[in-house]
């Protein structure tokens, strides 16, 4: 993924107190991740959110896929 998809999330501390969304707009990253990992389509999402784009979709998967890569420390606990 190129780094520009990363410019689409932004964090401010007055939106969503400094928790990551998409272009300054309200909506979080983490609501966009959990609606995919629901099983939701990026058309879907699309459909329901008329203000977002393909790209910003693929920005929350870049964030999240560059934020996993920086939490070497964490593990996975089998439960």
């Amino acid at each position: 993924m190129s780094r520009s998809l990363l410019n689409r999330i932004s964090k401010k501390p007055d939106i969503c107190d400094g928790k990551p969304t998409i272009r300054g707009l309200r909506y979080p990253v983490d609501a966009m991740l959990d609606l995919l990992a629901s099983d939701m389509s990026i058309d879907e999402i699309l459909e329901d959110y008329p203000d977002l784009e393909r790209e910003d979709l693929l920005a929350c998967l870049e964030y999240a896929a560059q934020l996993s890569r920086t939490k070497k420390s964490q593990r996975f606990v089998d439960r």
